[in-house]
């Protein structure tokens, strides 16, 4: 090659870079030669502006032009040199100078400039052109000027510039709807004639006056009675909104502002569309001239059709004096005469105290594990002596008993210390319980595959795990040393700790994450510290409380709030990490999601090159979606260099038959690179490969969404944050993640024994790079959110009997971590001051309202004292099911005596429960699709309500049909998991009801849930691989000789298990011909371990002619009801107690499994085998009792108590035995019942018999 002409290449390169950094179109580094594009340059190339153009506006543009200074601007750009001004044309362009110009055209009609200047004024103006070559001319300075000023809109506002944003925004839509702003917003209407229009303008009419009058009065004023209702709906579709804003501030220089929009048009597709109007929204300071965040939001046609108020969450910076007010200021990005503005007045703000100073970390000799004076305790540990946090904090946690808040960054060991404290309890108090809480399932199951080995099988203790997945029995919770749980599973427990003594021999109470307490989830953390303080100061035994937390801004309230003096409060600052951390933040413009991640990804090419070629780098996506995305782009990037798989650290030949074991094929493809990827939707095998493959460093690169960041502890020598917001499907927008998540991510980087610095490399949109930049440095205050959910908790606490006025309610409220914040940072709760007076006003405000809710719900009842509550059993059922209030109210107001199933199915998936269901991006669509596959409708406008997608999902899991992507198949388990429970609920509330058909059903809905099948279809099909098609071998058996009388078809399993009688060769010999031998032993084993229960009954209770209370056996069912005995006396308007025998007949097959389990291969978690018993009289469709019941191994005994009827006569009570595992195997029994006249004698016996009882 010519080395002159590479050298020339070199210049021409270097030459343009040097241009184009000094327009601030780019950064060029002259000495790497590296080029890193600016917003001016991003917007410049997005707009097709040239260079000299920019140049001008840097030159021209400042923040205080007028209109007619930014015309001058535009028309002086280099789009418009070639226009020159023709002698011919001079005349013309002076008319239109006089005529259609509003504004002064600087340099007149004899320069090119003030020709486009006037020709685009013309053209606002809608001025006539005779000139063929004007009118070229014309159309070609429309075509760009649009353009530019769009360019210049964006600089402006990028430049944070409140008055020219403005003006610049509102001279797009004039030169977009060729009108000037002057003009009246109706002319935007082409349907109305233009002397209606002159007339409004006339008479001055403006659009609020407009929206006041009648619509005859607006016809009469234009002289057009008829006309009248035209401009009324036009006036109606102008898109307007009005803006609610409340401030609450996070630290004394950061306020968050939750701003609500609510839609104030009517919308009419013509004029609007199909989508949605498009908005911008920006924070201006008038006295500085300054905007502190903008941002862009689409108001959905959807919303605006039902009013629905749309949510946007911000972040500003205030300083000190603090300035008299801020506007919000939101303008139509198509519409003239749109927009609206709100303001924020500091007048009332307080601010919130300052944060007192981290714990010094203090240069000590560091610690041997010998220091733990136990060699079994020793042996657990790899190394030999502790790390400088561990070292400052051994005695205290190990040697006293006080409550302990440890503030320290992720990877400082935390773990290690709630050890030492659970060692402390080991040692002293042998027979009390060790308590772990920690936030996620993720993180209670990696402490679980830790501690099963280290502390079980090492220590010899019991450790069990307690979640909404695995629920142990309660002889396991009563042996276990240690349990492990999440918030919500330990509160469901400990609300009812008077009678649970496992509760109360708990010696110590570890909170792992504590700075969640902020977060959705906080408020359950907040109850149950509340709640074992409670508990510990009224059984005189104090609990000791651990909480482990990242590095916090007001530790001191956590502290004050957890009982900890000076001695226990460890709050170490963010830096302290074992491995220090290098943090680089970079912003990126754009308003939409998707291209804003699709242009992160060679940024983050470039940061693995730069900061870690060949050590394991962590990427962190928001969703599944994106991790895909994401490597199949850094694949783009590695083709094009000399080692395309230089990240993959193995044989090709081994990871080959590593990738034949992957189901995934994305997954597949991207191993080859050397890239994992780590998601929910992955087949827990394939996430298992990918997690040893990245831990053995044999792939360099894994890409995983949020949640990996605290389920499991892989640190990598980068981590890389590729966006910061997720779509929240409840808002159906996207949303920050908190911070505590970024932070956590961060904390991923570095790893102490491999690296000594670590980096993380944080790609953010650039409007928030600088909120970003503040808290990633200094710690983020933890605030409280138990307001929001305080009615549910205070339910659960008057439910226990805890709180029984409004007094309590106000007591209960002073122990929780809200109230500390509150004397804090009372602007953040919109408290007015913290006098005496304002916050018992406050309190006992939110104490009546909370309490009104749940009044409203039927949960409690307000005595006529109006201060004393009393606990319902509505309120009780929420509680005990650990509901919501809005669920169980509900329940009450839809439930009905007969609903049919698919009603039912209705009012579950319409509990508050499933409002949190995520409907991501574009899933409407999927719904909608689904839908028509589904046999129930469903309301065809709500295919993004989190209610309607758990109804498909439920119909779908009952169908078998097919879903169309894997995140609906991890969503299926998450609705799956709660059903249970809400239908159980739903049993309890029907049962107080005394209702007998709609109990029944939704025993069935239980049964069809657990089972995967609709009620309608054959019962067989519960067994694996019977499909459909194969139900024809068990009905057509009767064509065979030979077979004894047994050869009526087989229709139900019932029949099934009565043929086959315990024999697998009768069964095979059906089913041979269609079924595999191996998928014939598969049902069988279903078959055979299904149970069969036999029934007996008795009848308890005080007969007249006897002296004791006696027992007397129901008559056979098959019994002759002609005969008196076939009819069991009993007295009118009396206690009886039915007593139920069961016994399981199949005992022979049972032994091969002791489990207690139920066989439910398409329900997600482990379910216990159980039956519902239910008494009810058919006749008049009344349910008498009901009772639940565990697994019944050989025998078991039930009794049920109820009333006789009052009127005399003969009466059949019938007694359901229904399954809550399996379709097709409930039974029912006649009781038939001669009442006869009351008896005193009778009555009192049971009566006083029924009180010793109690009193026993």
């Amino acid at each position: 090659m010519d080395p002159a002409l590479e050298l020339y290449r070199k210049d021409l390169v270097v030459e343009s870079g040097r241009k184009l950094d000094k327009a601030r179109m780019i950064r060029f580094d002259e000495r790497t030669g590296y080029f890193a594009s600016t917003d001016l340059g991003r917007t410049a190339s997005h707009f097709y502006i040239k260079y000299n153009t920019i140049e001008t506006f840097n030159e021209h543009f400042n923040p205080q032009g007028t209109e007619a200074d930014i015309l001058r601007i535009v028309s002086k750009a280099e789009e418009f040199e070639q226009l020159k001004v023709r002698e011919e044309e001079m005349e013309e362009l002076e008319q239109m100078l006089c005529n259609y110009c509003q504004l002064p055209a600087a340099g007149g009609v004899e320069n090119g400039y003030g020709k486009v200047n006037i020709l685009l004024q013309t053209y606002i103006g809608r001025g006539e052109v005779d000139s063929f070559s004007l009118i070229s001319d014309l159309s070609y300075v429309a075509q760009n000027a649009a353009r530019i000023v769009r360019a210049l809109f964006e600089i402006a506002l990028r430049k944070r510039w409140p008055l020219m944003t403005r003006r610049l925004l509102t001279l797009c839509k004039v030169i977009d709807k060729r009108l000037w702003d002057s003009a009246h917003p109706l002319r935007q209407f082409p349907n109305l004639s233009p002397v209606v229009l002159n007339r409004l303008e006339e008479k001055k009419l403006t659009v609020d006056k407009l929206k006041e009058m009648r619509k005859d009065d607006i016809g009469h004023m234009l002289h057009h009675v008829n006309i009248g209702l035209t401009v009324k709906q036009c006036v109606h579709q102008i898109p307007s909104i009005s803006m609610e804003a409340t401030i609450q501030p996070i630290t004394r220089t950061v306020l968050r502002v939750r701003l609500i929009v609510t839609p104030d048009f009517r919308w009419n597709d013509q004029v609007h569309g199909s989508v949605g109007e498009p908005w911008w929204l920006w924070v201006e300071d008038a006295m500085n001239d300054h905007i502190y965040h903008s941002e862009y939001f689409l108001l959905q046609k959807k919303q605006v059709v039902s009013g629905e108020p749309q949510h946007i969450v911000f972040t500003i910076p205030i300083f000190e004096p603090l300035p008299s007010q801020y506007y919000i200021r939101a303008v139509s990005d198509r519409w003239l005469g749109a927009e609206a503005v709100c303001i924020i007045n500091f007048q009332d703000l307080i601010l919130p105290e300052r944060h007192p100073p981290h714990t010094e970390l203090l240069d000590l000799q560091p610690l041997p594990v010998a220091a733990l004076g136990n060699r079994e305790y020793e042996s657990l540990y790899k190394f030999t002596h502790f790390n400088p946090i561990q070292t400052q904090i051994f005695h205290t946690l190990y040697h006293t008993d006080t409550n302990v808040l440890l503030g320290a960054p992720t990877g400082s060991g935390k773990t290690i210390a709630a050890e030492m404290a659970m060692f402390r309890v080991f040692n002293k108090y042998p027979s009390s319980k060790v308590v772990y809480i920690a936030p996620l399932k993720a993180l209670v199951r990696e402490r679980i595959e830790d501690w099963k080995v280290r502390i079980e099988e090492k220590l010899g203790k019991n450790v069990v795990e307690l979640t909404g997945d695995v629920t142990p029995d309660m002889r396991a919770i009563a042996k276990a040393d240690l349990i492990v749980t999440t918030p919500e599973k330990w509160d469901g427990v400990s609300r009812s700790w008077q009678n649970r003594s496992y509760v109360q021999k708990v010696a110590i109470l570890i909170i792992d994450e504590i700075h969640l307490l902020g977060e959705d989830r906080g408020p359950v953390l907040e109850v149950i510290v509340s709640r074992t303080n409670f508990i510990s100061s009224h059984t005189s035994k104090s609990v000791r409380v651990v909480g482990l937390s990242t590095a916090l801004a007001n530790a001191r309230d956590l502290a004050d709030w957890l009982g900890i003096g000076q001695v226990g409060l460890f709050n170490f600052r963010p830096s302290v990490r074992p491995v220090p951390l290098e943090v680089h933040i970079h912003g990126f413009p754009g308003q939409h999601y998707c291209p804003r991640m699709a242009s992160m990804n060679k940024p983050t090419f470039q940061a693995i090159r730069a900061h870690s070629p060949a050590k394991p780098v962590l990427i962190f996506v928001s969703s599944r979606r994106q991790t895909r995305l994401t490597a199949l782009d850094l694949i783009a990037y590695l083709a094009t260099e000399d080692n395309p798989k230089q990240w993959l650290h193995q044989d090709e030949r081994e990871i080959e038959d590593i990738i034949g074991t992957v189901r995934d094929s994305n997954l597949k493809l991207t191993l080859a690179f050397g890239i994992g990827m780590h998601h929910a939707g992955l087949h827990e095998r394939d996430r298992k490969t990918v997690e040893e493959l990245f831990v053995n460093c044999k792939i360099q690169v894994l890409i995983a969404t949020s949640t990996l960041a605290w389920g499991v502890n892989f640190p990598a020598h980068l981590v890389v944050v590729k966006g910061t917001e997720y779509y929240d499907g409840k808002s159906r927008r996207y949303v920050d993640y908190p911070i505590t998540d970024v932070l956590q991510m961060m904390g991923r980087a570095g790893r102490p024994q491999f690296d000594d610095q670590g980096k993380a490399v944080i790609l953010v949109h650039d409007i928030k790079k600088d909120f970003y930049k503040k808290f990633l440095y200094e710690p983020f205050p933890v605030e409280s959110s138990l307001l929001g959910v305080l009615s549910d908790h205070l339910n659960a606490e008057i439910a226990a009997g805890t709180i029984s006025s409004k007094q309590d309610a106000m007591d209960y409220i002073t122990w929780t971590y809200f109230f500390r914040r509150l004397m804090m940072n009372p602007s953040y709760y919109s408290l007015e001051d913290i006098s005496h007076e304002s916050i018992n006003r406050y309190l006992s405000n939110l104490v009546e309202r909370s309490l009104r809710d749940l009044e409203g719900s039927y949960c409690i009842e307000i005595k006529e004292d109006d201060q004393s509550t009393e606990p319902l059993t509505y309120g009780r059922i929420a509680s005990y099911y650990y509901l919501k209030h809005q669920t169980i109210r509900t329940f009450k107001e839809r439930l009905r005596a007969e609903l049919p199933i698919h009603e039912l199915l209705s009012v579950l998936t319409d509990a508050e429960e499933y409002a949190e269901l995520p409907v991501r991006h574009n899933e409407d669509q999927l719904n909608s699709q689904l839908a028509q596959q589904l046999p129930l409708q469903v309301n065809p406008h709500s295919y993004d309500s989190a209610h309607t997608k758990t109804h498909l999902l439920l119909q779908a899991h009952f169908g078998h049909a097919q879903l169309p992507c894997s995140d609906y198949t991890t969503d299926t388990k998450t609705v799956l998991d709660n059903a249970i429970r809400i239908c159980q609920a739903m049993l309890d509330v029907a049962a107080n009801e005394g209702w007998l058909v709609t109990a029944i059903s939704i025993c069935n809905l239980v049964q069809m849930i657990v089972q995967g099948r609709w009620l309608h279809d054959s019962s067989l099909l519960t067994l694996p691989h019977v499909e459909q098609q194969h139900l024809g071998l068990f009905r057509n058996r009767g064509n065979r000789k030979g077979q004894g009388g047994l050869n009526e078809p087989i229709e139900g399993l019932p029949e099934l298990i009565a043929a086959c009688n315990g024999n697998e060769s009768v069964f095979s010999a059906m089913v041979a011909r269609q079924l595999h031998p191996s998928q014939t032993a598969q049902a069988w084993s279903f078959l055979s371990h299904l149970p069969v229960l036999e029934v007996e009954m008795s009848m308890k209770g005080w007969w007249e002619e006897s002296q004791e209370q006696t027992e007397r056996p129901i008559p056979a069912a098959g019994a002759n009801l002609r005969k008196e005995s076939s009819w069991l006396d009993v007295h009118a308007d009396q206690e009886y107690v039915l007593q139920v025998s069961l016994r399981r007949l199949n005992l022979g097959q049972q032994r091969r499994r002791q489990d207690s389990k139920a066989q439910a291969p398409r329900f997600p978690k482990a379910k216990d085998e159980g039956w519902f018993l239910v008494l009810g009289e058919v006749d008049r469709r009344e349910l008498l009792a009901v009772k639940r019941l565990g697994y019944v191994r050989n025998h078991t005994a039930v009794s049920m108590a109820f009333y006789t009827p009052e009127r005399t006569g003969k009466c059949i009570y019938t007694l359901y035995l229904m399954s809550d595992s399996y379709l097709g195997l409930d039974q029912q029994y006649d009781v038939h019942l001669n009442v006869t006249p009351a008896s005193i004698a009778a009555q009192v016996n049971s009566e006083v018999s029924h009180s010793d009882l109690s009193l026993g």
